[in-house]
């Protein structure tokens, strides 16, 4: 089971969302209605960060200058 966050959907003007922290099945379809309170609700897409190697397997080698992005990031 993954928990995805899901947010009410404001049905006043100036009403603010409430976040909710659900379990579902990753093949389970988003739920458009809190399950216990009726109100409607949409999943929130969260982002994350990853870290691709840059040419080798594992990709673990975090030294400086073995950055996994070119220069024109601003990383270097």
């Amino acid at each position: 089971m993954t928990t995805y966050v899901y947010e009410t959907i404001p049905q006043k003007v100036g009403e603010k969302p409430r976040y909710h922290e659900i379990k579902q099945s990753m093949s389970d379809a988003p739920l458009t209605k809190h399950p216990e309170t009726g109100q409607p609700i949409r999943r929130v897409v969260l982002g994350g960060f990853g870290v691709l190697p840059s040419g080798k397997s594992g990709g673990d080698d975090t030294s400086p200058g073995n950055s996994c992005c070119g220069p024109s990031c601003g990383c270097h």
